[in-house]
């Protein structure tokens, strides 16, 4: 898979933009605040139907414009086909066509444009808390897993719905205790589906983790990874869908009165972790920075290579200004992994990268 063109209007700082790129290392070079991070976010949001920033949709559009507007050109591996969203600046919904027909809600266009992004916030995957590493999950499984993605939005939904009634518990008890089964019985379905997705793709992770940290460190040091779920049951016994349903039913089924005086539900997979370990020990407590930014770049490139078994071609890698936080030896581990894939990749000095294209941005505007 590869991007061959992106056009863009009204994108942050990007007027109007129509760049063609390579399929091997494709570089977007310029000072900071040109415009190359704005590009490369424009072309996660057509893998992904939105920002990888914070911030509402309205946030990416051109200051004093009504909307903005990308078209994404690519070879899924079979075919050429493209993606295009226009974001309007009032409340119309987003436009999503695919290959020239409207696409209803922008989740069906997920993982037909396939990416792995690794920017300065991915470097604290290890150390940062939970909701980096879920959101990992989250983005990485939802573009080789439709289902799951769908799974989640009901988690959501359903979970949204539940909160507003425990908020409503304590002054109508009578409408919590009549209702509250009903959501708890639907959010441990989701709950478990969701969570017996994530168990598996971290047993597909744990391989592919161990195999790019030892070939970038040396195998003296030994990474593993473990599902932490908020039911209580091992990661061996959530791979069993019925008995995690039935922990989260029995849990979502008690302790009503401390969720009331919190306002929220407290258990579920929008709590859950990963937790990594370096040679049997915590690596977000015990490991260096530079272990820490290791794991971190290892967990990148297991979810390209994952893509790769999964759907038989590799993922196009956006790389956000990340080779000048590493250090020489991981940035030419990482340039030397990168040979037989389409990378667009920003940084402010050329050095020793091998570009196959170089782009220079000024103001957005690229040549």
């Amino acid at each position: 898979m590869f991007c061959r063109n992106i056009y863009v209007e009204n994108f942050r700082n990007i007027a109007s933009a129509d760049v063609e790129f390579c399929e091997g290392v494709n570089v977007l070079i310029g000072d900071n605040a040109q415009g190359k991070t704005n590009l490369v976010e424009a072309i996660y949001t057509t893998a992904l139907g939105k920002s990888f920033r914070q911030g509402s949709d309205k946030d990416i559009i051109k200051f004093g414009e009504e909307y903005c507007f990308v078209k994404n050109k690519y070879f899924d591996g079979l075919r050429d086909s493209e993606i295009s969203m226009r974001i309007f600046s009032d409340r119309r919904p987003k436009r999503v066509e695919q290959n020239n027909m409207r696409i209803s809600r922008t989740s069906e266009m997920v993982g037909s444009f396939k990416i792995v992004i690794f920017c300065p916030e991915h470097l604290s995957l290890i150390k940062e808390g939970p909701a980096l590493r879920r959101g990992f999950l989250d983005v990485a499984i939802s573009q080789i897993r439709p289902l799951y993605l769908k799974a989640l939005q009901r988690y959501g939904n359903i979970l949204k719905q539940r909160n507003a009634l425990i908020k409503t518990g304590e002054e109508d008890r009578a409408t919590f205790d009549a209702t509250i089964d009903l959501f708890s019985e639907q959010l441990a379905h989701e709950a478990a589906i969701i969570t017996n997705y994530r168990v598996n793709y971290i047993k597909d992770l744990k391989k592919h983790v161990g195999t790019c940290f030892c070939d970038m460190m040396g195998d003296s040091e030994i990474p593993t990874l473990e599902y932490l779920s908020s039911s209580k049951l091992s990661e061996d016994e959530c791979f069993d869908i019925s008995a995690c349903e039935k922990a989260y039913r029995e849990l979502y089924s008690s302790r009503h009165d401390r969720e009331i005086g919190a306002g929220a539900t407290l258990w579920g997979i929008h709590k859950d972790d990963i937790e990594i370990y370096l040679n049997r020990n915590r690596a977000r407590f015990f490991a260096s920075q530079g272990q820490q930014r290791s794991l971190s770049l290892a967990l990148k490139l297991a979810e390209g290579e994952i893509i790769k078994s999964e759907c038989g071609d590799y993922p196009v890698f956006l790389f956000d200004d990340v080779l000048s936080e590493l250090d020489a030896g991981r940035r030419a581990y990482l340039l030397s992994s990168i040979k037989d894939k389409q990378v667009i990749l920003t940084c402010c000095e050329k050095n020793d990268i091998a570009a196959d294209k170089l782009i220079h941005v000024k103001g957005g505007v690229f040549s």
